[in-house]
């Protein structure tokens, strides 16, 4: 490597500065570490569940288990409601969300910005918070049913069974596709549009051949990432009380029947195998075809046009539509968190603040041990996050992209295989000098949590060193000082923003994790919010004060999410300047 000034003769880099340029003995005890720690906490839970349901107690491999998971009527009755309830979800999802990001990207009306927002908030609602509310909005005695019911006199019961699963998580779930499809409409070429019009393409089959296949890639990710959540979601369907889905029943085969249940480890490995199944079909969409197009961002995309009149108001009736419709779990939360008796009546008849007393004043233990178990998650998972993503980056070893895909891995598993896997891993291991198991105590939510959202941090991490070009740590070894004096002074205050971002993200969505949670629960004294929230909901007496933990989870994330937004900002801005 060489260094100089425009104008000044070049002279060789000292000795010692050109350690990037060759493998290095302390990149490397990094990437030890770092593979060490994922082995434990990635690999080997993972390896776990595969070997308890296809190899035999005499270390021989064996499809057998899995053989008798197609036998079995239950669980192929689990198989198909699951499958169903995905595309059931993506379907509506599509319905609800396509229009709705089509007027975003393209055109500009009167209160878009504050569409564009609230189009985001059902993925501030948990959705099995969002189901507990949608019970008492569309269930057997909600508000709605006996509205339809005195106005027209058909009894209509939404959340009955799978088909309120469906609702339940297609209301939460359809701005993964809002927010993938309209980010490339933005980017969309809109001389390829004017192409078509001059060609004879107009209205739907310039919409069906030229729009929408340059989204297509957009919409793959956000309906398949759409898919494997509803598949992956086991809180909504214990809430609703469907047990014949695959969560909740390789959930219920692990904790009733057993650790050492054979079948409870073959659904989760069908259950990867789905997830698995979709990242490999956005991949294989992807690259059928070329998407391409030789211009992004505004040059692409050009001004909105321009609503008034009755398109305006067109455009805001369907807006007030689908958000509306979207956003009544977070009111009728609300309302419930207050209602004290709230029974075949359109609204609440008394009110009271009692179960907030009961949350805050009487069980605090729930909202304290979240926040513990989130922010120890958090911290644990950027210190990780940000050494990956800087061995992956700026790191002198073989063996990166190992690394990644291990550290990547976790996206892929749905929660309760990843609960499964350390129960099986960790139960047997006890504390030294106790007889109390590692599973029982509180470490193993921040163990797990990490591991479930590391990918998010990593990927935060990984987008903000990126734009922190390398030769800003090889001024610094020219000036004297160490790599890791380099790496504090100079590049940790670049990155500090986007690393930050990572981690509230992780301990966002640690707050509100439900799947891996309810596996690892083993005492209700170590329970985090969101276990609480399903124990208070099995009681209709119990039910408020469920309600008053839903909206705490929605402040935390509601406010972990504008964090992470500024935060972001920020970082993105101090790259730029």
């Amino acid at each position: 490597m060489r260094i100089g000034i425009p104008g000044q003769a070049v002279a060789p880099a000292p000795p010692g500065v050109g350690w990037r340029a060759v493998i290095d003995p302390g990149h490397a005890v990094l990437g030890l570490l770092l593979l060490a720690i994922l082995a434990v906490f990635v690999v080997w839970p993972i390896a776990a569940v595969l070997g308890a349901a296809l190899v035999e107690p005499d270390g021989g491999v064996t499809l057998a288990h899995l053989a008798r998971f197609f036998e079995n009527p239950l669980y192929i009755e689990s198989l198909a409601n699951s499958l169903r309830a995905g595309a059931w979800v993506v379907a509506i999802g599509t319905v609800l969300a396509l229009p709705l990001a089509f007027l975003v990207a393209r055109y500009d009306f009167r209160g878009r910005t504050l569409v564009t927002t609230l189009s985001t908030l059902p993925l501030v609602l948990p959705p099995f918070v969002g189901a507990i509310a949608l019970t008492q909005v569309f269930g057997r005695a909600g508000t709605l049913t006996l509205l339809v019911q005195d106005l027209f006199g058909i009894h209509v019961n939404l959340m009955d069974g799978l088909r309120g699963v469906i609702v339940a998580q297609a209301l939460h779930f359809f701005p993964f596709i809002f927010l993938t499809v309209a980010a490339a409409l933005m980017n969309v070429d809109r001389s390829l549009e004017e192409m078509g019009q001059t060609m004879g393409a107009h209205g739907w089959r310039l919409l069906r051949r030229v729009i929408f296949p340059l989204v297509l890639p957009a919409y793959a990710a956000g309906a398949l990432l759409t898919f494997v959540k509803a598949v992956d979601d086991i809180g909504t369907p214990f809430i609703l009380n469907v047990k014949n889905m695959l969560g909740p029943q390789a959930y219920l085969r692990i904790t009733t029947v057993g650790r050492d249940d054979v079948d409870g480890y073959v659904i989760c490995v069908v259950m990867v195998a789905i997830s698995i199944a979709c990242v490999g079909a956005s991949n294989w969409i992807v690259a059928r075809r070329e998407y391409a197009t030789l211009q992004t961002g505004a040059r692409a995309s050009g001004l909105p046009t321009r609503l008034v009149g009755w398109g305006a108001i067109g455009a805001l009736s369907l807006c007030v539509l689908v958000l509306g419709a979207s956003l009544l779990p977070h009111l009728a939360v609300i309302v419930m968190s207050f209602s004290r008796v709230w029974s075949l009546t359109y609204l609440p008849s008394a009110y009271t603040l009692g179960h907030y007393a009961e949350i805050f004043l009487r069980a605090p233990r729930f909202i304290v041990n979240t926040l513990t178990y989130s922010i120890a998650a958090a911290l644990l998972g950027v210190v990780i996050a940000a050494a990956t993503a800087y061995l992956l980056q700026r790191g002198r070893v073989p063996g990166k992209a190992v690394l990644d895909a291990v550290a990547m891995m976790p996206i892929a598993l749905p929660g309760v295989v990843i609960g499964v896997g350390f129960l099986r891993v960790f139960y047997p291991m006890t504390l030294p000098g106790t007889e109390t198991s590692l599973a029982s105590t509180g470490a193993i939510f921040v163990l797990a949590y990490m591991v479930r959202r590391l990918p998010y941090a990593l990927r935060a991490s990984h987008a903000a060193l990126h734009q922190v070009h390398g030769t800003l740590e090889d001024a610094a070894a020219v000036a004297g000082a160490p790599r890791t004096r380099a790496f504090r002074r100079v590049v940790l205050p670049l990155i500090l923003g986007g690393v930050t971002a990572g981690g509230v993200l992780i301990f966002i969505t640690s707050a509100v994790e439900f799947s891996t949670t309810i596996t690892l629960v083993s005492r209700i004294e170590q329970s985090p919010l969101s276990y609480a929230i399903y124990i208070y909901s099995q009681s209709p007496l119990g039910r408020g004060a469920a309600a008053a933990l839903g909206v705490v989870a929605i402040v935390i994330v509601a406010v972990g999410t504008y964090l992470a937004n500024r935060l972001s900002g920020r970082s993105r801005m101090a790259f730029t300047l």
